[in-house]
């Protein structure tokens, strides 16, 4: 690498599917402040709050540095020749079907390549799935349909060239900030027209000129009918159905006999028929117009169909493979593209190659091997199914936490603890799911690592190490291609580096194409290591030099005939039926400023303050029936598990419906993992779980006593019914609340520990009244606070960010003990809510703005900075300006 011969170093950012550039300072340390890439025509410089707190999550907090095995730290020779030994023994014993791979959208194509390389080329199954399968397999599914291939149409320009914007099931505004901004900026200058369909009233809402509040699981419904109004109003293309299209009368009688009338359509979606109207006159008049989808439409038992029947209305009107039009697939993860390249799904061969004879002979012959897979394998939930039944008898996990993010999670420890050999390659030590492994290998990790990510738009960019792996870390493709190597592969494993894989994983791309499959990247197979290291961002298909921004724009599609294909869904009727014993349904997906099981981001002490602990949304009324008050806590409980949750009592959430996050996990948390609750239904083609959709309902919870612990030292889970952790700067905090009489309220002791800092013995406060059930305790080492517990029985608890900022100090004073003994806080101590996470902007810092005149989010922005980066926040700033005008008129 070049990496040391310029002052920075470009890589790409390892959270969503946007695909941002970033800038790290060439040599820099480990939690050194990054920065967005100006020159990278994904962000041009800008950075989402989670992309620019990249730094503060690259330090060794529980990190992974050595092979484990049962806890014991071994050598890699002997975890590899294990690994080796116990797939190969499983493999001859019970043939190659009873062992799986289980991998990642956080593995790089490199790796990527490699894993299934060895799986289905070598190993001789099918079975390596991905979790891109609970993401973005519905939308594949729908894409080979109607076009032959998976593929995503268009470009990110589009969305700036575009006069009408449709966002369906997808919170850009949090999701893909930056893309989000993108579209912002166009509108500015254009006028573009956004309309949000989502059941939540979520931030992208704020901005859009239209939102439709669809009822949960009426997504189908509504772009049927959309595609029978734009054939009843003229908007069809003729020309283009003629020339580049099959399949329309059928779709079109299909959707004819489940949409009679606009108004029967809106009473069926909970819709307001003139905003319905209002829509469909938008998209018929529109002829730029970008429908772009996401979790809300993937996570379905019908999101096959759902993403199809979008793709119906985009060929209907000619408006695909044209600037600023055509149906878009927003990723979540930043290679969930590159793995589908590469073969990552269980029903896919390398290089957009199917399992039919052609497929398999042509990957065969390049890949040298006569043991290729003969059929697909099993598709995620199935795999942990199989598990189960005992027909899996080796598994490796790669950069994944399946024990948190699967369905029925529940079900999943079940399995793993069921399998007789669980591997699992990863950079985090203590993962739920590494419970669960017999052998944990370590990786490297993001700025550890080089290779290639594809984002949303077919654009591939290079990941570039700008740190050494710290202890024996290794890339996750050589520790693959060393356990093939010992099981007898090695002459089809020979890489020296990464720059050789995808030089074969281009070349295959091209074998024997002929221009058959659109995924070509064949005129980067010669790329010398120089050219590799130095590769600048390029959209597939690129069979020369160049890249290509937009598909299908001569109208010729990947299917056999040229032509794209109308699909018709059997029904639009989805699955709900709420039982009495569950009447509401359970939605859950993303935060703002968190990122899947929270790994890496919950090294972050800003990224953990804007939302501290797990809260579960639901309606004011329904909250009124069940009982529930704002901040207090609830339980949410379905056929399949239970998580206990701080209750937000919101207008922005649809009646009938809660939402929970997907980010805690026992690690951070108890009784807060949405995946125990959610139920494992999928779509019966992509077998993506259905995850927007599961029957549950709401009880409120009562805590006998609730209070907080605050430590420099990395605080053990406490053992009460309820409490979630988090970093805080200098140390952590756990929120805790005692749920039943059998849980004793905590003592400091028992807390702390041999709390570090105190060379000298520790000096001890404590204030006790045990008629009000408040108890403050603290431990000072050297003067400084090492640990802090407050407990009450049902007073107020002191504000968290000025005790928390006592972890800073180097003594804490006479005055400050008198008044932490009180129970207040200190002077100028308020609750302020980090809200700008990019630019560390507090509540109470905007508050003081809108006091001096800001009265909108750019004002405020001019004022404190806030809001003026990604924008995500920008939501929550028009709240705060709501509620102060709120006040000054009562």
């Amino acid at each position: 690498m070049n990496m040391m011969k310029s002052a920075t170093v470009k890589t790409t950012c390892p959270y969503c599917g946007v695909g941002c550039g970033v800038a790290v300072p060439a040599a820099a340390p480990r939690n050194a402040r990054v920065s967005g890439d100006a020159a990278h025509p994904v962000n041009r410089g800008r950075l989402c709050s989670k992309g620019s707190m990249l730094g503060e999550t690259t330090g060794l907090e529980n990190r992974l540095l050595h092979p484990m095995k049962k806890g014991a730290r071994i050598g890699w020779d002997e975890a590899l020749d294990e690994v080796a030994a116990r797939f190969s023994s499983v493999v001859a014993t019970h043939g190659p079907d009873a062992v799986a791979f289980y991998v990642s959208g956080q593995l790089l194509t490199e790796d990527y390549y490699v894993a299934n390389k060895l799986m289905k080329g070598f190993i001789g199954s099918g079975n390596i799935d991905t979790n891109s399968r609970l993401c973005m397999s519905s939308a594949v599914a729908a894409h080979k349909r109607a076009f032959g291939e998976d593929l995503v149409p268009g470009s990110y320009e589009d969305f700036e060239e575009a006069d009408l914007v449709v966002l369906v099931g997808s919170n850009t505004a949090w999701c893909h900030p930056i893309l989000y901004q993108r579209l912002l900026a166009a509108r500015a200058k254009r006028g573009t027209r956004i309309v949000v369909i989502d059941p939540r009233r979520t931030a992208t809402c704020d901005e859009a000129d239209l939102h439709l509040p669809i009822a949960p699981g009426r997504d189908l419904r509504l772009f049927t009918a959309l595609l029978c109004e734009l054939a009843a109003r003229g908007a069809a293309d003729e020309g283009f159905i003629a020339r580049s299209t099959k399949g329309r009368e059928g779709a079109l009688a299909a959707a004819r006999r489940e949409h009679r009338s606009l108004e029967e359509t809106a009473e069926a979606c909970g819709l307001d028929p003139s905003a319905l109207e209002t829509f469909f006159s938008w998209f018929a008049e529109t002829e730029r117009t970008v429908t772009a989808f996401s979790q809300g439409i993937n996570q379905s038992q019908r999101g096959v169909d759902q993403v199809n029947t979008i793709i119906n209305c985009h060929l209907l009107t000619g408006r695909i493979g044209k600037p600023g039009a055509g149906p878009f697939s927003l990723t979540g993860q930043p290679n969930a593209m590159g793995g589908r390249e590469v073969g990552g799904l269980a029903n896919q061969l390398a290089a957009h190659l199917e399992f039919d004879e052609p497929g398999r002979g042509k990957l065969a012959r390049f890949w040298g091997t006569e043991n290729l897979a003969a059929g697909p394998g099993l598709k995620a939930v199935d795999l942990f199914d199989a598990m189960a039944e005992g027909r899996i008898k080796a598994l490796w996990i790669m950069a994944t936490n399946p024990v948190v993010s699967l369905p029925n999670a529940d079900f999943v420890r079940h399995a793993l603890k069921t399998c007789p050999f669980v591997v699992l390659s990863d950079c985090v030590a203590g993962t739920d799911t590494a419970a669960f492994a017999d052998m944990v290998l370590p990786a490297a990790a993001w700025g550890e690592k080089d290779g290639t990510v594809t984002n949303s738009e077919r654009r591939i960019s290079r990941q570039r190490a700008f740190m050494a792996p710290p202890g024996e870390a290794q890339p996750d493709w050589r520790i693959v291609s060393e356990v093939a190597r010992r099981m007898g592969f090695a002459d089809a494993f020979t890489y020296r580096n990464p720059a050789e894989i995808f030089r074969e994983h281009a070349a295959l791309s091209g074998f024997e194409n002929g221009g058959e499959r659109f995924f070509d990247i064949s005129g980067l197979s010669g790329l010398s290591d120089a050219a590799y290291d130095a590769l600048e961002p390029v959209r597939w298909p690129m069979r020369g030099a160049g890249g290509t921004p937009r598909l299908f724009s001569d109208g010729v599609f990947a299917t056999p005939s040229g032509r794209a294909r109308f699909v018709a869904p059997a029904s639009t009727v989805e699955r709900l039926a709420n039982e009495s014993a569950f009447p509401l349904t359970l939605n859950s997906g993303r935060l703002r400023d968190q990122w899947h099981t929270m790994t890496r981001t919950g090294l972050s002490p800003v990224l953990g303050a804007n939302a501290p602990e797990p809260v579960a949304e639901m309606h004011e009324e329904d909250a009124r029936a069940a009982g529930i008050a704002d901040g207090g806590l609830m339980r949410v409980v379905t056929e399949y598990g239970s998580g206990i949750f701080r209750a937000s009592v919101t207008q922005a959430q649809q009646r009938g419906s809660l939402f929970v996050p997907i980010h805690w996990s026992d690690v951070n948390s108890a009784m807060s993992s949405a995946g125990r609750m959610v139920h494992p239904e999928v779509d019966p083609i992509s077998g993506q779980p259905a995850f927007k959709h599961t029957p549950a309902r709401a009880e409120a919870v009562m805590p006998l006593w609730r209070g907080f612990f605050l430590s420099r030292q990395e605080i053990a889970p406490p053992g009460c019914g309820y409490w979630a952790s988090r970093r805080v700067d200098g140390g952590w905090i756990c929120e805790m609340a005692g749920l039943s009489e059998g849980e004793a309220p905590p003592e400091l002791d028992l807390l702390a520990g041999e709390s570090a800092g105190a060379a000298g013995g520790y000096e001890e406060l404590e204030m006790r009244d045990g008629h009000a059930g408040a108890l403050r305790q603290a431990r000072l080492g050297n003067g400084r606070l090492t640990d802090c517990l407050i407990l009450t029985r049902g007073g107020k608890l002191p504000p968290r960010d000025w005790l928390a900022s006592l972890l800073l100090a180097d003594e804490i004073d006479e005055t400050t003990r008198r008044v932490f003994l009180s129970g207040r806080a200190g002077e100028g101590a308020a609750d302020s809510r980090l809200v700008c996470a990019c630019m560390g902007v507090r509540s109470d810092a905007i508050l003081a703005a809108i006091a001096k005149g800001a009265c909108n989010a750019a004002s405020v922005g001019v004022q404190t900075g806030a809001g003026t980066n990604c924008g995500s926040c920008r939501s929550e700033i028009r709240s705060l300006i709501e509620r102060v005008e709120t006040e000054e008129a009562a």
